[in-house]
């Protein structure tokens, strides 16, 4: 697969583990981990990204005597669902085209 593309899907990947609620990395991965293999170090340059973007913002909460980030979506965040999701049906049809003659 593209590169750019898998990092590209990976990102609304991420962003859809949050959507309905806050949550931290090891959830995170393994919310996403029956649809698309992912790991640590993966996941967290994307957080990081995605943070940089304004997708999600973070907050430090401490859980058990240790320093637990927490991720959640911004309003922007959601946009870029809902434009991926608008993007998926480009995608979509220009992929039944490849496949109309099989």
């Amino acid at each position: 697969m593209d590169i750019q593309l898998k990092r590209g899907l990976l990102d609304v990947c991420v962003l859809a583990a949050i959507k309905n609620e806050d949550s931290y990395g090891y959830r995170i991965i393994k919310d996403i981990r029956p649809y698309v293999e992912i790991s640590e170090s993966t996941l967290y340059p994307i957080l990081r990204r995605l943070e940089a973007a304004e997708l999600l913002t973070v907050r430090i909460v401490e859980h058990n005597g240790r320093l637990r980030k927490y991720y959640r979506i911004t309003p922007s965040g959601v946009g870029r669902i809902e434009d991926f999701k608008q993007e998926w049906n480009e995608i979509m049809q220009i992929y039944r085209f490849i496949i109309r003659e099989e």
